[in-house]
């Protein structure tokens, strides 16, 4: 029997945490993150904030049994992967990691200490996509697009939902997407096979930076949308102009509030003075729900 994504998140906390969560039970279907911090109770992020769960302070050793399930008991491993920040399980959700680093000739290589993780719960919500693909859509096909919102506010959630949408035809023609994953959010493959409905003519590179993932698909699978999470390094910036180029349509998202907050940081700037993008889909949260407004671009 299938589990709902709360429930295959907290599979990996030890059962003396679950059985904490059961109190919190009525409210777990809205949980967005379960947080470990050493010297801490377990606490559940919800829409209206942190809750603490019952059970006890957590101490390191509990952090190193979550890791331990996550990693079929080998936590060393995971921690040698610590230089992306975070670990992927099965069905997308992630944990984050935080701790003592240690590092050699510059680089972070493990982390000698954990102080705390958080995992963070995935979810496929689908219904967006025909809500916002005709304002970014002509003849069938997209124009470049870039979603903007605070965090948390659900640009991973939209984005998805849009490649799914233009990969399986509802904008009126099937487009190959290619998707560069670089912290399996979108797609969230699990040896190979996504996850997540992403839509069956989409082509997935994840454990490598955006920047790599772009090149790669460009080179290799002919896609005519790319797509990535998250704009923030330079090197992004650089091969998304690139992709535009080849004249593929791109769909990427970005933390801020405004075109203006776009314009102050330098990677955002750089691409809107390019004409890189052509819309922009502005994400508002109120009262617990979702308003999506288009915008064109420049503005």
């Amino acid at each position: 029997m299938s589990m709902e994504p709360w429930e295959a998140a907290a599979a990996v906390l030890p059962t003396c945490l679950r059985q904490g969560l059961q109190p919190l039970a009525d409210r777990l279907p809205l949980a967005e993150e379960y947080r470990l911090r050493r010297g801490q109770p377990l606490s559940v992020l919800l829409p209206t904030g942190e809750v603490a769960a019952e059970g006890p302070v957590l101490a390191e050793v509990h952090l190193r049994q979550v890791l331990e399930q996550a990693s079929q008991h080998s936590a060393h491993t995971v921690l040698d992967r610590v230089q992306r920040g975070f670990v992927t399980l099965r069905g997308g959700h992630r944990i984050g990691l935080c701790g003592t680093a240690v590092r050699r000739e510059g680089q972070i290589i493990t982390l000698q200490y954990l102080s705390s993780l958080s995992i963070r719960i995935a979810r496929q919500v689908t219904g967006q996509a025909p809500k916002v693909l005709p304002s970014i859509t002509e003849s069938g096909i997209p124009h470049s697009t870039l979603i903007l919102a605070p965090p948390g506010a659900g640009k991973t959630t939209l984005l998805r939902d849009l490649i799914r949408g233009i990969s399986s035809g509802e904008t009126g023609i099937p487009l190959r997407v290619g998707v560069a994953d670089e912290r399996g959010e979108l797609a969230a493959l699990w040896q190979g096979e996504p996850q997540m409905d992403i839509g069956p003519h989409t082509d997935v590179m994840d454990g490598c930076s955006k920047a790599e993932g772009i090149s790669i698909l460009l080179r290799g699978m002919n896609p005519q949308v790319v797509a990535v999470d998250e704009i923030t390094e330079r090197q992004d910036a650089e091969a998304l102009l690139e992709a535009a180029g080849c004249g593929v349509a791109l769909l990427a998202t970005a933390h801020g509030s405004s075109g203006e907050d776009l314009r102050r940081r330098p990677v955002y700037r750089m691409l809107l003075e390019a004409g890189v993008f052509r819309r922009l889909i502005v994400i508002r949260c109120q009262g617990g729900r979702r308003f999506f407004r288009t915008e064109g671009l420049p503005c």
